[in-house]
């Protein structure tokens, strides 16, 4: 239960995250957005209303808020070629999907792109535990409240779910 209440605070500080960069772009707002990755939606497209439900809900003093813009803004570097490796990755299997497919060079893509996604959730879980050390005690109980009641919704969800159609033989 501990391992998924920690996933779950990991998924809303990879919104506040990505929201945080979202925000932090200024130059680049004029730049047309990167085409859509499948799974990846939240890392980098997402608008600055997350940031502002969080700053909030959390009751961010300027200064925390500073401190996130700061730390997204320095991680900004490091998570951007690991997102341009993961569409890329994406883009060439791609082409096995609607062309030949070729199952060696599938395996050797997949490969790749399964290191670029543990040096993207390492990246990720550091930046999401330099964001949660910003806040305060108080914050941090109410963070880690939020992230349960959501778990709780989504389980709640999930035993709702229509059992799956039986298997025909």
């Amino acid at each position: 239960m501990k391992s998924i209440r920690f996933r779950v605070l990991i998924a809303a500080l990879a919104v506040l995250l990505g929201t945080a960069i979202a925000k932090s772009q200024t130059a680049a707002a004029d730049a047309p957005p990167p085409p859509p990755m499948h799974g990846h939606g939240h890392e980098f497209g997402m608008g600055g209303h997350m940031m502002e439900f969080f700053a909030d809900y959390l009751n961010l003093s300027d200064a925390q808020q500073t401190q996130m813009k700061a730390i997204m803004q320095k991680e900004h570097a490091s998570l951007k070629p690991l997102m341009q490796q993961m569409r890329q990755s994406d883009q060439q299997l791609h082409q096995y999907e609607e062309g030949a497919f070729d199952e060696a060079k599938v395996r050797t893509i997949a490969a790749q792109q399964a290191q670029t996604h543990v040096e993207l959730t390492v990246a990720q879980t550091r930046i999401h535990n330099e964001l949660f050390q910003v806040l305060t005690p108080d914050q941090q109980a109410k963070m880690k409240e939020f992230e349960a009641n959501r778990e709780a919704r989504m389980q709640k969800h999930m035993q709702q779910a229509p059992p799956a159609p039986p298997e025909e033989q």
